[in-house]
């Protein structure tokens, strides 16, 4: 059965993540490139879109795995991933991320000349930061294919024993309101004693953190997709509940990181509230996206199908904007609105005019040819 919610949230969060990578652009956090003045009250609203915009992802990814896995083998499957997640990659990293690395080189003194001249003779010298050659915003891409590679044995299991002991805890699970809540377990133990000792670095080797919570992610959206209709009536139904907790979540936190400084004490306690609330809200956003979302429109088809290339291409066309825009003497909206405007706008130019309309571009950009596009989730999994 088809979920236009979980579409329609695909899209949403893909969208806040040109807003998110804009504001980089502006908060004391790193960033390849940063405006030349700084605005430190940033951070809150895009702490806020932190916490859950990345870990909501995975569990949508899992959640199209279950779909993708009910119309394929286990090869099939594989199959489809490797070209759908890799090719894209290595387009991305070939052509779509060297201006990232142009641009931040040259604000920092560390190249001179035209772009031709940096790519390719310079583009695919070392590993960054040390060198050149880097996948940047495209990290996501090797974790998914890995994730979806790795756990094909327990999907196909999973997906052909639905009575299976993990399915049937999960049913039990998902069936009380707070039921839920005992899957930020796993959570928290790597929140608690991996993150501090593995900071992330999306470089995939060595990352553990971001490894073991974004397939515990990841896998925990195949097991809520594969209880079904259980799973949409509570969040429905409790998506109220959800939202008080998930304010207050955010609220402690935040709280917490004002008032006191960081501490082995407060690192235990900040991780609990961080997992509560990021949970709080990838359950709220289920349970208003099926309360308010579920159907389909001309709009979101267009949209689904666009979000991947928009995702490849978007950050370069930020740090590019960016880039002419650093040193200008305006002020925060200006400068913001026209790198948001204008991301979307060139992103959508090249989609429309450079990708969508052509069979043999298509496919390197995430997309299905126009022959063989068709109306199920399976196919709208990734990024």
């Amino acid at each position: 059965m088809r979920r236009n919610d979980l579409d329609w949230l695909r899209v949403i969060v893909f969208g806040l993540l040109i807003l998110y990578h804009v504001g980089m652009f502006f908060v004391p956090w790193g960033f390849h490139i940063k405006n030349d003045i700084i605005y430190p009250e940033i951070r809150w609203p895009m702490l806020f879109l932190n916490q859950w915009r990345l870990p909501i992802l995975f569990v949508i990814s899992g959640m199209g795995t279950y779909y993708a896995l009910s119309r394929r083998t286990g090869g099939q499957f594989a199959k489809e991933r490797f070209h759908r997640l890799f090719l894209p990659l290595v387009i991305g990293m070939l052509f779509i991320v060297p201006p990232q690395v142009y641009f931040e080189r040259l604000d920092k003194g560390q190249f001179t000349g035209g772009f031709f001249e940096f790519w390719p003779s310079q583009a695919f010298m070392g590993v960054y930061p040390e060198g050149n050659f880097s996948w940047h915003h495209l990290w996501f891409l090797p974790y998914l294919l890995l994730f979806s590679l790795i756990l094909i044995p327990a999907f196909l299991h999973l997906r052909k024993n639905q009575h299976a002991w993990l399915i049937r805890k999960m049913r039990g699970l998902v069936s009380q309101t707070y039921g839920l809540f005992w899957l930020i377990i796993p959570l928290y133990l790597w929140e608690s004693l991996l993150e501090p000792f593995f900071p992330s670095t999306h470089a995939l080797l060595g990352d553990w953190f971001n490894l073991v919570n974004y397939i515990t992610l990841f896998f925990y959206g195949f097991l809520l997709i594969s209880v079904k209709e259980i799973f949409w009536k509570t969040v429905l139904e409790n998506r109220r509940k959800y939202l008080y907790l998930g304010l207050a979540g955010f609220s402690l936190m935040i709280g917490l990181r004002i008032l006191y400084a960081d501490s082995t004490l407060i690192h235990f306690i900040e991780a609990g509230f961080k997992v509560i609330n990021l949970w709080a809200w990838i359950l709220t956003l289920f349970g208003y996206a099926a309360a308010y979302l579920n159907q389909a429109s001309k709009t979101l088809s267009y949209a689904n199908e666009a979000v991947y290339p928009f995702y490849i291409l978007h950050q370069t066309i930020t740090i590019s904007i960016g880039f002419y825009l650093m040193h200008l003497p305006w002020g925060f909206w200006p400068k913001f609105l026209v790198m948001v405007m204008g991301t979307f706008g060139i992103s959508w130019l090249i989609y429309e005019f450079g990708i969508r309309r052509w069979n043999w571009m298509r496919p390197l950009f995430g997309m299905k040819e126009k022959a063989s596009v068709k109306s199920v989730n399976s196919g709208n999994l990734v990024p």
